[in-house]
């Protein structure tokens, strides 16, 4: 099904050149001829600079910051032909996003180029299906934690000269020191070059600000290993004791049961280890965490920082009062304050049609609360337990954890929820 035009459409559609280090010698002749017929030429001023002076059209720069700019620098020339460069491929990790969002695929013509991944793989000898992309443009570098697992390959198209050396830091401090680092720079142009080395002994000084950072990943000796799935070790967290323990953590999370792009509401946040978990399910996981504790808020971000999850949003302060005006969520996790007059009330209102709410308790109290929202709302109740063998003089016995009551509920479809500004349609 085709999309509907954009009420912005252009009078011709726009071209979106992509277009690599080894500047116009590299690109197609369909490439030029886009560029040559262009009335308006708009790109980075480095991309432009590639450019001969048979691309007569108006050479416009992107300004900074570059997204606000595209609809009026869009509208302002509507009625001209326009070219756009792009970096390589446009649609990866690229301007053609913005683009299409703008205008939509009917108001594009994309002619890609060979993307640094493509050139990267090439130049490795790995195949791109099993190589891994993380990007640091404009992104923080600690989300490149989760994606460090012993013997994978990964790819980071670099912010700047300054990354690799913040990579090899990063992956140094993260228990992966022995891992080797290949920096490939100006992939493509004539003056392609490399630096080799391991992230724990990396001395090289900053390069090319064009640069690929290729990660043959090996953790050390001592590290602490971490899975794909949820569940990690309890002392994977910074905390004071208020965690959600892996075994029961690793159940909730069976239940939440996270899907890519989804929305989590994590209440009573603790150490932050649910909304962690969910954000480590897949990259494109949003999640919200509410705690009333300041110190915990902060060792919550530190959490997130260190286990690859720096997008974990964490708001301070007393839920319900504290979820005003955060975006609808998939899924709730209330994990303290059930008591809480409106708690429950307030994210059961919340919460999407279709969407899971899941809440743990070990009081007498909260589990009354849950036996009676069980019986008004259904869902599902029960109680996880767990023991774990200690020594008992010269024997082995069990120590039984406090068990947690869960209540499960989906929320049925057309019950209507609270809608709030920045809710995705």
């Amino acid at each position: 099904m085709s999309a509907a035009p954009s009420p912005a459409a252009p009078a011709h559609p726009v071209s979106v050149v992509g277009i690599g280090a080894d500047g116009w010698p590299g690109l197609s002749g369909t490439a030029r001829g886009a560029l040559r017929e262009a009335e308006v030429l708009i790109g980075g001023a480095r991309q432009l600079d590639l450019l001969p002076p048979e691309c007569a059209g108006v050479r416009v720069a992107w300004p900074s910051p570059l997204r606000p700019a595209v609809p009026r620098l869009l509208a302002e020339h509507r009625e001209r032909r326009v070219a756009v460069l792009a970096s390589g491929d446009p649609m990866f990790y690229g301007i053609g996003r913005a683009l299409a969002q703008e205008l939509g695929p009917q108001g594009l013509r994309v002619l890609p180029h060979p993307s640094s991944v493509a050139y990267a793989c090439a130049r490795l000898g790995w195949p791109v299906e099993d190589t891994e992309v993380v990007t640091l443009v404009g992104r923080p570098a600690a989300r490149l934690a989760a994606s460090l697992y012993e013997g994978r390959r990964l790819l980071v198209l670099s912010a700047d000269a300054s990354t690799p050396a913040t990579v090899a830091t990063l992956l140094t401090e993260r228990g992966f020191g022995p891992s080797g680092l290949r920096v490939l720079e100006q992939l493509g142009a004539a003056d392609e070059a490399c630096a080799d080395g391991l992230a724990e002994s990396w001395e090289h000084p900053p390069g090319d600000r064009l640069n690929v950072i290729a990660i043959d990943c090996r953790a050390s000796a001592d590290a602490l290993r971490l899975g794909a799935v949820p569940g990690l070790p309890d002392e994977a967290y910074e905390h004071d004791g208020q965690l959600t323990k892996r075994h029961v953590r690793a159940a909730t999370l069976g239940t939440l049961a996270p899907a890519p792009g989804e929305l989590l509401w994590d209440v009573g946040g603790g150490s932050g280890s649910i909304a962690v978990e969910w954000l480590r399910a897949h990259p494109s996981c949003r999640a919200v965490s509410v705690e009333r504790d300041p110190v915990r808020a902060e060792r919550i971000t530190r959490n997130a920082e260190r286990l690859g999850v720096p997008a974990l949003r964490v708001v301070t302060g007393p839920a319900p009062a504290a979820l005003a005006g955060l975006a609808a969520p998939d899924a709730v996790f209330i994990g303290g304050g059930l008591t809480a007059p409106g708690l429950l009330d307030a994210c059961w209102a919340a919460l999407r049609p279709g969407g899971r709410l899941v809440a743990n308790t070990v009081t007498l109290e909260s589990e009354a609360l849950l036996a009676e929202w069980h019986k008004a709302q259904g869902g599902e109740l029960v109680r996880l337990a767990v023991a774990h063998a200690v020594p008992v003089g010269g024997f082995t016995g069990w120590r039984q954890a406090m068990p947690v009551t869960q209540w499960s509920a989906v929320k049925p479809p057309g019950s209507g929820a609270r809608t709030h500004k920045g809710d995705r349609s």
